[in-house]
């Protein structure tokens, strides 16, 4: 559902998905919004007229996350299937598939360079990706449950990290130090 923040009036309503729908998110331009659902799909609609553009499809279980890139040009979504999938928005094509959690992908982060993927997951694990090439960068650990949530920092220094453990985690981007545990 899409709504007027103004005065919560419902705009629209988005249907297609057979399952719970798990994630959204607006792309940089607020023209596009992708879904991902336990349908094991990420839908593309145009926002304007709620017409669905593309289904994509690949994932072997729940899409629990999706996130576009800072511009525009890159979805990426974390699925149940303990991977993580990068897409081209243009045309739909999959353009790599990162693998390497022992766990379900809850949440995926763009850093606002769009170089950088952080992925969180039920492994307890945060993983910093580059991604160019898809290669693994850190391994951030200290979570003593599953990472449900991750997001930079405006300036991209910092990554916060939310678990089941009932901790927010900061960390320091450039070399995977743990900054502060915060708790309460």
């Amino acid at each position: 559902k899409l709504w007027r923040v103004s005065d919560g009036r419902l705009i629209k309503t988005f249907t297609g998905h057979g399952n719970y729908v798990l994630s959204v998110a607006f792309s940089p331009d607020g023209k596009t919004l992708a879904s991902g659902s336990k349908d094991k799909t990420i839908k593309l609609w145009r926002v304007s007229d709620g017409r669905l553009m593309k289904t994509l499809t690949g994932h072997g279980n729940y899409v629990l996350s999706v996130a576009f890139s800072p511009d525009g040009k890159t979805l990426v979504s974390g699925s149940y299937d303990n991977t993580i999938k990068l897409w081209n928005v243009s045309d739909g094509r999959l353009m790599k598939t990162l693998t390497g959690h022992g766990n379900g992908v809850w949440s995926v982060a763009f850093s606002p360079d769009g170089k950088t993927l952080a992925s969180g997951s039920s492994d307890k694990i945060i993983r910093l990706w580059r991604v160019s090439d898809g290669k693994l960068m850190k391994t951030l650990t200290g979570h003593g449950s599953y990472v449900w949530s991750v997001a930079f920092s405006p300036d991209g220094k910092t990554l916060a990290s939310g678990s089941y453990d009932k901790t927010i985690k900061l960390w320091r981007v450039r070399d995977g130090r743990l900054m502060k545990t915060i708790t309460g």
